[in-house]
């Protein structure tokens, strides 16, 4: 866990529960893509920069959920880098209090403050062509959350983030968190239709061709979508609805 694996000439990332990309740029600097899911993380990914000269100068956040910003705030204190990330999402990292919000529906309950949900503040900026460092490439891929953002390093290598999600836990707990269903779709598809050497999904392992992964995020999402118009035969509550699926495909 924790370990430094390079994918690239200049192109590494550093495996655990939510990867985190690190691309080198002219001299020691690095640009990070993502930060982890904690100060702890921080800390590590730190000690891993350190042992190899390197230097941050940079985060990329690739969406605003708490284990791929969780260690924003200690990075941007300990070595006074920028942040950046596209489009609304950068509101929940200046306001994590959003994220519970939005997931609850509401003001959320104490349990939902946690930092698997709820990541401290930090300052971000927004992402654009005009503020990568040469070398890397963005792509809009929205659905999981209101505004994603893919990476392409010219090593031929893409950080996909949570695009898609590992078969094993697709198998496990079937329904993923979509902020736009359609969206998600749309950018499987776009994903289908990636060039790349290798794809590094955040919570899946590395892969030379993404498109099985895909195709099983995408019929697994669909399997959902026939559940839920086949159970809405039928006039229920949303709690019933919700029990409906869980009971279904638990």
């Amino acid at each position: 866990m924790y370990e430094l694996i390079q994918a690239g000439t200049r192109t590494y990332y550093i495996d655990c529960p939510a990867k985190m990309g690190i691309y080198v740029m002219d001299g020691n600097k690095v640009c990070m893509i993502d930060s982890g899911n904690d100060k702890d993380a921080a800390k590590k990914a730190l000690k891993i920069l350190e042992a190899n000269g390197w230097t941050l100068d940079m985060v990329i956040c690739t969406h605003s959920h708490a284990d791929h910003i969780g260690g924003n705030r200690l990075l941007q204190q300990r070595t006074g880098c920028r942040i950046y990330m596209a489009g609304i999402d950068k509101a929940f990292a200046r306001f994590p209090l959003l994220e519970p919000s939005v997931l609850f529906g509401g003001r959320p309950c104490r349990e939902l403050k946690n930092k698997f949900l709820m990541a401290q503040e930090s300052e971000v900026e927004e992402l654009t062509e005009d503020v990568l460092p040469q070398g890397l490439e963005m792509l809009r891929t929205d659905g999981h959350s209101i505004s994603m953002t893919a990476i392409r390093t010219d090593d031929d290598i893409w950080f996909l983030a949570d695009c898609l999600t590992s078969e094993a836990i697709i198998k496990k707990y079937h329904v993923s968190f979509l902020y736009d269903v359609e969206g998600y779709l749309n950018t499987l598809e776009v994903i289908s239709r990636l060039e790349g050497k290798l794809f590094i999904p955040a919570h899946a392992e590395p892969a030379a061709d993404i498109r099985p992964l895909a195709a099983v995020n995408r019929a697994k999402a669909e399997e959902i979508i026939e559940l839920l118009l086949d159970l809405c035969r039928e006039p229920m509550s949303t709690d019933d609805l919700i029990q409906g699926v869980f009971c279904t495909t638990g």
